[in-house]
């Protein structure tokens, strides 16, 4: 009897080729040196694939026994860094399959029934995503809750709130920290959004067409976690959207620590002086022997044009494809897997400079002298004496250009000289001119004043423990 069983050296796909791949195509269509990331989701879903096949009595309750035993082998050959990988078997999939085959023998080879490599790697990929959200949405977690801290803190503390980088109206250093919060609160929401769009299952839809056996695809999507199946097979084997929102909730991400990156080393610069970082997130120069550079801040500015290239990279990667598969598909994973990576790194080091930061309050009051920064209180404080506030801004204005003219600020005029300004200017006129009678005034919600920002901290602490719970 002729052996018609496929020698392990060759390719699933060899009977149809009268010459093999040469060595330089092997090297350039492997992907087998990134994609092995995805080797334990690889696993899942073969499991589960398998419980399925056998559940429905497409392959034997026995078959079904050796692979989960040969599963087990590979999965713990993996883990523990001794699985050989061959660049003949091309990825991931070829690779976990032919050494199940090896270890089981023919049940091995029908674990591949009713499925194709498309429908496999569109699985793994959500799989692994959705495993590597659920680590950032953690980190995001751990970064908040340290960023309210200094916020607590500094609820009380005072500093310029900036337009244009020019001083405009006093703020707290707290309610300035809250801003970011409020972005990377956003943010979380947006990878929850990701989350829910990714965990659809794609497997059953074959090659792209479906399959004729008589497969249970809401099996395997319970078995793996998913909320429910993609509706279209076609559809199914070659959506990347997911990933695409993937880095564009990880671009957002990273602008929002690249502004806060971008303003920690500004008020690390000795001529702002409001912040210093911790030794550990520093460097020095090799000829500057006084210089402590904020290099963390500056490489997490740099990343920030690294994830954005991955997304750019992956939209032009779909923008020309027909339906359905193509192998351009294979060049998803590495913009995919280095932006998981970069954020990753970049949210568990954030975390932790966070809490290297020490406030120089008093540098921070000090530069509220420089800008007149309470200019827009005394015109509020005009209309609130009867005059339009186009007409109070006129005023102010011209109180502001004496000021610059005698170098002083506006608290420090007399009453005297600010009534020559406005009849309406009375004693009362010093409360608003204050930077604390500026920041009580704006207590309402969204607002800088102290209470509203503990409000508003306490109220963010809230928010966190009910999503961690």
């Amino acid at each position: 009897m002729t052996d018609t069983s496929t020698p392990q050296s060759a390719k699933t796909w060899s009977a149809r080729f009268s010459e093999p791949v040469s060595d330089l195509v092997k090297r350039y269509t492997a992907s087998v040196g990134f994609d092995q990331r995805m080797a334990l989701q690889d696993i899942r879903g073969s499991l589960a694939h398998a419980r399925m096949l056998a559940s429905c009595s497409i392959i034997s309750r026995e078959d079904l026994a050796d692979i989960e035993r040969g599963m087990a082998t590979i999965r713990d050959e993996i883990e523990r860094g001794v699985f050989a990988w061959n660049l003949d078997d091309e990825d991931v999939h070829l690779n976990i399959e032919k050494r199940l085959t090896a270890l089981v023998g023919d049940a091995g080879k029908r674990l591949h029934t009713g499925r194709s490599r498309n429908d496999q790697v569109a699985t793994d990929i959500r799989l692994w995503l959705r495993d590597a959200i659920d680590g950032i949405l953690g980190l995001i977690g751990d970064f908040q809750r340290n960023l309210l801290d200094l916020a607590e803190r500094h609820a009380d503390t005072a500093m310029p709130g900036f337009t244009h980088l020019q001083v405009a109206q006093p703020v707290t250093f707290g309610h300035h920290l809250m801003a970011y919060y409020e972005m990377t609160r956003r943010d979380a929401e947006r990878f929850v959004d990701v989350r829910r769009r990714a965990n659809r299952l794609p497997l059953g839809s074959a090659a792209l067409a479906g399959t004729s056996y008589p497969i249970d695809r809401q099996f395997v999507a319970r078995e793996l976690g998913f909320d429910g199946l993609c509706a279209n097979s076609l559809d199914a084997v070659s959506d990347r959207d997911f990933a695409i929102e993937f880095c564009a909730a990880s671009a957002l991400l990273m602008t929002h620590l690249s502004r806060l990156s971008e303003e920690l080393i500004l008020w690390m610069s000795p001529r702002v002086g409001f912040i210093d970082l911790a030794d550990r997130f520093c460097t020095g120069s090799s000829i500057m022997p006084q210089k402590k550079n904020p290099d963390v801040p500056e490489l997490v500015r740099g990343k920030t044009g690294r994830v954005n290239g991955s997304l750019m990279a992956l939209l032009t990667l779909m923008k020309g494809q027909p339906l359905a598969y193509n192998k351009d598909n294979q060049e998803d994973k590495e913009p995919l897997f280095d932006t998981a990576d970069t954020v990753t790194d970049t949210l568990r080091i954030y975390a932790d400079m966070i809490t290297g930061i020490t406030v120089k309050a008093d540098a921070m009051r000090g530069a509220l002298s420089q800008g007149y920064a309470t200019a827009t209180d005394l015109a509020d404080y005009l209309v609130k004496k009867g005059a339009p506030f186009r007409d109070a801004h006129e005023v102010v204005a011209r109180a502001v250009r004496a000021a610059e003219g005698s170098g002083r600020d506006l608290p420090q005029f007399s009453l005297a000289e600010l009534r020559e300004f406005s009849h309406l200017i009375g004693e009362d006129v010093f409360e608003v001119l204050t930077v604390e009678g500026s920041l009580a005034s704006r207590n309402h919600a969204g607002g800088t004043a102290p209470a509203q920002v503990r409000s508003a901290i306490a109220l963010a602490r809230r928010d966190l423990g009910a999503n961690q719970a």
